[in-house]
């Protein structure tokens, strides 16, 4: 084993750690929020919307099916790793809840699964410590045989006691009509992502 394997095997062992794994907890389905309530909505062109118009990207049709304010926080192009060192500058604004949808530009570019898991796993500690709630939207892998979600993405749902969508990036990727190119939705298929995201947020009114 390598001297790097070895250290990225014991960072993620401190952050599971840190975390708290909850292999046989209750998973909670949904959250409630209050009319006043701030999402996040943090990610890589997924979340950006790269593909259409910015006012069709998920998060501004979440805002406008909710009424809800949303943060669009996608950047084109990002990394895991670039995306963890530009988080806590976000979660300053306070949000009730962060969409996590990440890591589809490590798993394009092929880059190391456990770093893509520890970089996921510090960004929903850091989420968690600032006080907001973590959905975490499961990322496909991308493959030559299908588009089945990332298995890094559903063994963090298993370890940690957060929400998880699993569902609607898959039923995306294996629909071309509902995409703009090989990975991105069109804005149909972003329309499908805020629906698939409003099934699990709940909107309590003051």
């Amino acid at each position: 084993m390598s001297k790097t394997s070895l250290v990225a095997i014991i960072t993620l062992v401190i952050i599971l750690i840190g975390v708290g794994i909850k292999e046989n907890s209750s998973k909670a389905t949904n959250i409630v929020l209050k009319e006043n309530s701030l999402i996040l909505a943090f990610g890589d062109s997924l979340t950006r919307g790269f593909g259409t118009e910015s006012e069709f990207s998920y998060p501004q049709q979440l805002h406008k099916k909710t009424g809800l304010e949303v943060i669009n926080s996608g950047v084109n192009g990002e990394l895991s790793s670039e995306g963890l060192e530009r988080l806590p500058m976000l979660l300053k604004h306070k949000p009730d809840i962060v969409i996590l949808c990440h890591g589809g530009n490590d798993i394009l570019n092929k880059l190391p699964s456990l770093q893509l898991k520890i970089n996921l796993l510090a960004m929903i500690k850091m989420i968690q410590e600032s006080g907001a709630q973590v959905l975490l939207v499961g990322v496909p892998n991308f493959g030559l045989f299908g588009f089945d979600v990332h298995e890094v993405y559903e063994e963090l749902a298993g370890e940690t006691d957060i929400l998880f969508e699993d569902k609607i990036l898959t039923k995306i990727e294996k629909d071309n009509s509902l995409k703009s190119d090989y990975v991105h939705p069109n804005a149909k298929g972003y329309e499908m992502m805020a629906d698939a995201f409003i099934e699990i947020l709940q909107i309590q009114n003051n």
